[in-house]
């Protein structure tokens, strides 16, 4: 697609929002308004642009941003089609950096509030411009006006509403533009019809519109003069006023419709056409200046048969077919190919310029989040991508061990294409952990390793790193001898074994005095005694234990290395056992954060998990949220994130570090003890 037809050059808007709002069906209204396909699909059908992925379709969700790339009035847009599940938010996350505009889709329900907050919040902090489409308006059974006062509880800024519902017998039927003074009706699958405004609406229209006035005042001291003086503003200054409001990121503007209806759609593309900023304003966000290609990768995809794509907005100058890209870094890249999106469709492109929003080809270095120059040396400028820490683990083996090798490989492909997944491989557990967002984020993945790679993969419940202690002292001699004719072996040494604090860990002393046992033998003792400490008396690594070497003796001929470090670990091994050992646990730092009004609900969570609360406070930079503060054992964290999902509408989330190590006792420890034998 040729990006100079447009007035304003080609545009990038995100739709994003909770699960269920409709950005798909939106996104499937607006390439069909805008003649890009001929045939509407559904998400009940399987068949549209976006969520084309089986993964996808098997749960009628997006799971990852789905880009088009279509035309309106002779101007390019490229919309991003972002998933709502919150265990997705990463994807939301990688592109909201190098858009124009975003937006918000929700549904008419005050009750799903808070779910908007997560999109708002971060929008306004990052100075995107966003509206608001309050979609599925032919199935609001409330007051618009009531539903926007809850939400403007939870957006950072003002929602100036562009549109009122116009009723009949409690159904939607059309809306009044405030801006335009008209009014029109929904037409199913056809442009909105202007009809005249009876006394009832016209009465509604103008003290919302008033409303909206107002709100704009705030901005523009000369359009409060007239409001005060009671004059009539010019149609032509409203609009200015709306839009460079919407460019700052003053206000939020609320438009209405019904995507499965295709209404408010049309409308909602001529705002974006007239209001919303282009790649201009976005390169003087992040001062660039110069005719040096600059690119920004937001999105990896690995396709069945074209290999590696990165997603891509170019924010300044030309990138062709075979163009070389430098990285910040240092190194380089060759770009193998230009392509158009429109979900899975590929368009060849012979180039694209400041702007676009395409696909590159085989940038196979080039990960998710990198900025790249046709400058040596790289971009100059640094462009954040928040990254999600992760809340859910799962512990993966491959069904059949042959594809263990294949596995690191495939799992450094998915990690490519979804940066929030957090590969671990733990020696000390003999454990590989995959690490996400939640439960549905973890299982997608595990199914596109099935899909992609042809991986099956057999998960559980990740093991609790674990440790043991003691808590007496004891002195233990060990002794080892074997006569077998020829050179036997002899290694005899007399350990002090004792407890030591919290948090210190292994201390080995070397006390030997007189030579009985030979210098070249003391550093095989600790490595005995560092060899027996990998699994105590309980199963577990044994930690903040001090070793002594006190006494021994040693044969000419028949003393070696290796007998003394089995002597030290036949003293270890007997000795150990008289220390009374005990086992600990990992105790973790938790933040957690919700809105206020579950706070005592998730004091009671806490508690429930043998956490101990620290405290609480309001959580900074978000209005009507709580942090709380607590320390919770690990073993109690595993499916935390689903129990607090389940109390904030999704919204919930926590953050946690290790702390330190506690004794665990009684019924709790035999069963982790007894657990470990078994499993041996």
């Amino acid at each position: 697609m040729p990006t100079k037809n447009g007035g304003n050059g080609p545009r990038c808007v995100a739709l994003v929002g909770p699960y269920g709002a409709g950005k798909t069906t939106l996104m499937e209204s607006i390439l069909w308004i805008t003649g890009a396909i001929q045939r509407k699909g559904s998400i009940q059908g399987g068949n549209t642009v976006g969520d084309s992925s089986p993964e996808a379709r098997a749960r009628q969700m997006s799971v990852e941003t789905n880009c088009a790339t279509t035309r309106y009035l002779d101007e390019v847009f490229t919309f991003l089609d972002c998933p709502g599940s919150i265990e997705f938010l990463q994807e939301t996350l990688n592109v909201l950096p190098v858009i124009d505009a975003a937006i918000v889709v929700c549904e008419p329900e005050a009750a799903k509030a808070a779910m908007l907050q997560p999109y708002l919040k971060r929008l306004g902090d990052l100075g995107i411009p966003h509206a608001l489409y309050v979609n599925k308006i032919d199935k609001a059974n409330g007051a618009l006006r009531e539903t926007l006062a809850i939400l403007q509880e939870v957006a950072p800024k003002p929602l100036v509403l562009r549109q009122i519902p116009i009723w009949e017998n409690g159904i939607v039927t059309g809306y009044v533009d405030l801006a335009l003074e008209r009014a029109y009706v929904y037409r199913e699958h056809a442009a909105s019809q202007i009809i005249e405004m009876n006394d009832e609406v016209r009465g509604r229209q103008g003290e919302a519109r008033y409303q909206m006035l107002e709100k704009l005042a705030d901005y523009n001291e000369h359009l409060m003069e007239e409001l005060l003086s009671d004059i009539a503003p010019p149609r032509d200054e409203i609009f200015d006023d709306l839009q460079k409001d919407l460019r700052k990121g003053q206000i939020v503007p609320v438009l209405i419709g019904s995507a499965t209806g295709d209404n408010g759609v049309r409308r909602l593309l001529k705002f974006l056409r007239h209001e919303a900023p282009d790649a201009g304003a976005l390169r003087g966000r992040y001062g660039v200046t110069g005719h040096d290609a600059i690119v920004h990768v937001l999105k990896t995809y690995y396709t069945a048969h074209g290999g590696k794509l990165s997603l891509a907005r170019i924010l300044n100058g030309q990138v062709k077919d075979g163009a070389v890209l430098y990285r910040q870094g240092g190194g380089d890249t060759r770009v193998g190919g230009v392509f158009a999106l429109r979900g899975e469709a590929q368009t060849k492109l012979t180039e694209a310029g400041p702007g676009d929003t395409v696909a590159l080809g085989r940038l196979d270095e080039i990960a998710t989040g990198e900025t790249l120059s046709s400058a040596r040396g790289g971009a100059k400028l640094k462009i954040h991508t928040e990254t999600l820490p992760p809340v859910y683990g799962l512990a993966i083996t491959a069904a059949d061990r042959k594809d263990e090798v294949k596995l690191t490989a495939a799992i450094a492909r998915l990690r490519e294409e979804d940066p929030s997944l957090v590969f671990d491989q733990n020696p000390e557990l003999h454990q590989m952990v995959l690490l996400g967002q939640g439960e549905i984020h973890l299982k997608v993945a595990v199914e596109k390793l099935a899909s992609k790679y042809g991986l099956k993969l057999d998960t559980h419940r990740p093991q609790v790193p674990y440790k043991e202690t003691i808590k007496r002292s004891t002195t233990q001699r060990g002794r080892h001898k074997r006569q077998t004719g020829g050179h036997g072996q002899f290694g005899d040494v007399i350990l002090e074994i004792k407890p030591l604090p919290r948090g210190t860990g292994f201390v080995f002393e070397d006390q030997i005095t007189g030579g009985v046992v030979p210098r070249n033998f003391i550093p095989s003792v600790e490595k005995g005694v560092v060899d027996f400490l990998k699994e105590g008396p309980l199963g577990f690594p044994v930690v903040d234990v001090g070793v002594a070497l006190i006494d021994g003796s040693y044969h000419t001929v028949d003393s070696s290395d290796a007998a003394f470090q089995t002597a030290a670990r036949i003293g270890m091994t007997e000795g150990m056992p008289n220390c009374t050992p005990v086992l600990l646990e990992p105790i973790m730092h938790v933040k957690i954060h919700v809105p206020s009004e579950s706070t005592a609900a998730v004091n009671g969570v806490i508690s429930s998990r043998r956490g101990r609360i620290l405290g609480f406070d309001a959580r900074e930079g978000w209005h009507g949220w709580d942090t709380v503060e607590a320390e919770i054992p690990r073993s109690e964290l595993h499916d935390l994130i689903v129990e607090l999902r389940s109390l904030t509408q999704g919204v919930g989330t926590y953050e946690m570090k290790f702390d330190h190590l506690a004794e665990l006792t009684g019924k709790l420890a035999e069963s982790v003890v007894a657990a470990r034998k078994a499993a041996a």
